[in-house]
């Protein structure tokens, strides 16, 4: 199927960019200059939260078709489905659990880049 028939819009299958600590870092890899292992990296990395069916294909469709605009080119993405987690309350575990949600690491091109 491809992402036209499966799903309507690209914003059904990239529902948001997933943005913590770890995933800026991997977003200015390519402009780290602290150590020479970094130097290496020449290709951002981008988190988004996907669509629990969608394909790594969908994904990489559905955001060189959001960021048309900037002309990305997706070269990679791999997915991860993180497992829901019991809640607690009050130092107790409660009988409801956290969301389970696939978050999927969108490597750009040499040079592309999401924000200016």
């Amino acid at each position: 199927m491809s992402l036209q028939e499966q799903f309507t819009s690209p914003f059904k299958v990239v529902k948001s960019r997933y943005i913590t600590e770890k995933a800026m870092m991997l977003g200015q890899l390519h402009t780290a200059d602290s150590n020479a292992c970094l130097k290496k990296c020449q290709t951002p990395k981008y988190v988004f939260v996907v669509d629990k069916r969608a394909t790594k294909k969908q994904i990489a469709a559905a955001v060189e078709e959001i960021y048309a605009e900037k002309k990305v080119k997706v070269v990679g993405v791999n997915t991860i489905v993180t497992k829901p987690k019991p809640k607690k309350v009050r130092g107790r575990f409660s009988a409801g659990k956290t969301v389970s949600i696939k978050k999927a690491i969108v490597t750009l091109d040499v040079g592309d880049v999401l924000e200016d």
